[in-house]
């Protein structure tokens, strides 16, 4: 039997991320994945490099915000649908040690490994032919997830992207998203991860939400200027400014 802890969407919020690491360790859990979406939206992103790079055990996908903040420092041209927050993600950029900013630039857009006996499919969203994401689906099922992956071998996708909670199954595969770490579209300061359980070729997953402190994050929203912060308290903090 093996677990593995699922972290995706963190967006720069390292009190949140600081509070999951510690309830991971509490659990005795050593296998890590971290589906990106790592950086963006928050202001913490050299500590969130600084929290994960201390795991022994965890590996990286790349999200559309951590290609956003990579183009940014390089200064080429956003990705797709990110032509709105150029700005944010320069000033992250000038904010992030470069260090970090070349390890994004390693990160593969998938997974594929195995997990005891399934094989395990571990992306930021699912991917279009050409190897980008595809428009999110606001109402998933387990028939449209089926269609996307008929033929593929993965027996479970695991994936992020859209903050909520998806769990599809249908006795051949199943699908888990279990929401955005670092951004609780809430007022509510809770931090979301999964757990994802594989003994033989059974699968079970579940979402855990941990309480955490948002006074610093909220502090350094005001007192680091970050762009557009009131927008985003607003929409992911569920607060309208600070």
């Amino acid at each position: 039997m093996q677990t593995i802890a699922i972290l995706t969407d963190i967006h720069g919020n390292a009190p949140a991320l600081q509070a999951v690491l510690n309830d991971i360790a509490k659990r005795g859990i050593k296998r890590m994945y971290c589906l990106g979406d790592t950086v963006g939206i928050g202001p913490d992103t050299d500590r969130i490099f600084e929290l994960l790079l201390e795991q022994r055990d965890i590996a990286f996908v790349c999200g559309n915000h951590d290609l956003a903040l990579l183009r940014a420092a390089r200064g080429e041209a956003p990705p797709p649908g990110q032509e709105a927050e150029r700005s944010h993600h320069e000033w992250l950029a000038r904010r992030t040690d470069p260090r970090h900013v070349a390890r994004m630039a390693s990160w593969p857009m998938e997974i594929l490994t195995r997990v005891e006996q399934v094989p395990v499919l571990l992306t930021h969203y699912h991917l279009d032919p050409d190897g980008w994401f595809q428009p999110v689906d606001w109402n998933p099922s387990t028939e449209r997830l089926e269609r996307q992956y008929a033929g593929h071998q993965a027996r479970l996708v695991v994936f992020g992207h859209h903050h909520v909670v998806h769990h599809f199954t249908n006795g051949r595969r199943t699908f888990f998203n279990p929401g955005a770490l670092g951004c609780a579209h809430s007022d509510r300061p809770v931090a979301a991860y999964g757990i994802v359980t594989i003994d033989g070729d059974l699968v079970s997953a579940e979402v855990i939400e941990v309480v955490y402190d948002q006074t610093d994050l909220l502090r350094a929203y005001a007192e680091l200027d970050v762009p557009d912060n009131t927008q985003i308290l607003r929409i992911f903090h569920g607060r309208d400014s600070h």
